[in-house]
């Protein structure tokens, strides 16, 4: 399968009652992926919504309105979704969304396209291995298809107490931090973990299995951390930011996650 083939049959229109993977045509179907996202992220994972988001049901922000909705599609109806940046669409907000947690300097220097990852979530009715498939599919397609080099983005761990995540932080920084060319770093104004002043012991094995499957799924096609961690208390979660060479794994990374 070449990759000109996997871009078409990734986002080409699905037969009636298939499951389909495509960017999102409409508004209608951008807010169904925020009413997913919401679901997911607040009700779920405990977040903490806005008075607005709480009366909508539906997680937005600036960047909906300027960046591509990944979704996967059932039947037509919307079961999960991607966020995906790109340096245009930043320029528009004036910033890419991880910028208000990581210093992204020596990342955003690096040359060629660059996508931001962000708000990857699937309904809980179809949460398993074949709608994750179909929209890892999706993302390997629309990467082939814009050329991109790099991809970035916050990779979230559950939880805030430094405490409980010092295993699974002491090992991403022990054995995935990125070189200094791409290491984004926690930003000082923000309440941060430093990666020296973790202690704690990690045995492989277990924190592995204790990683949520999309930030083990990065480490998996080499994705590595910048250097420190961010607590989001909106989100209830604790943020690495993770980085992953595209051009490095292209092939691998379509052949491992078409369907």
């Amino acid at each position: 399968m070449t990759h000109q083939d996997l871009v078409v049959q990734a986002l080409m229109p699905a037969a009636p009652g298939a499951v389909e993977v495509r960017l999102a045509e409409s508004r209608a179907e951008i807010e169904a992926a925020q009413r997913i996202r919401y679901r997911v992220f607040y009700e779920e994972m405990g977040a903490k919504p806005t008075a607005l988001m709480r009366k909508q049901d539906r997680d937005f922000d600036e960047y909906d309105d300027v960046c591509d909705h990944l979704l996967v599609l059932a039947e037509g109806e919307v079961v999960g979704t991607y966020r995906l940046i790109h340096r245009a669409a930043a320029a528009r907000v004036g910033h890419f969304y991880s910028e208000g947690e990581f210093d992204l300097s020596a990342l955003l220097a690096t040359s060629g396209p660059i996508l931001e990852l962000g708000r990857s979530c699937v309904d809980a009715r179809w949460r398993h291995r074949g709608t994750l498939q179909m929209l890892w599919q999706g993302l390997a397609a629309y990467m082939v298809e814009n050329d991109i080099r790099l991809l970035f983005g916050c990779g979230s761990l559950p939880g805030t107490d430094p405490a409980v995540l010092g295993p699974q932080i002491a090992y991403l920084r022990d054995n995935h931090l990125a070189p200094p060319a791409l290491r984004g770093r926690a930003l000082s104004s923000r309440d941060r973990i430093d990666f020296a002043g973790i202690e704690a012991s990690w045995d492989a094995r277990r924190v592995l299995a204790s990683l949520p499957p999309l930030l083990k799924g990065y480490l998996r096609l080499g994705g590595m951390v910048g250097d420190g961690a961010v607590i989001d208390h909106q989100f209830n979660t604790t943020d690495v930011l993770v980085v992953v060479s595209a051009a490095d794994i292209a092939g691998r990374y379509v052949k491992r996650f078409s369907v």
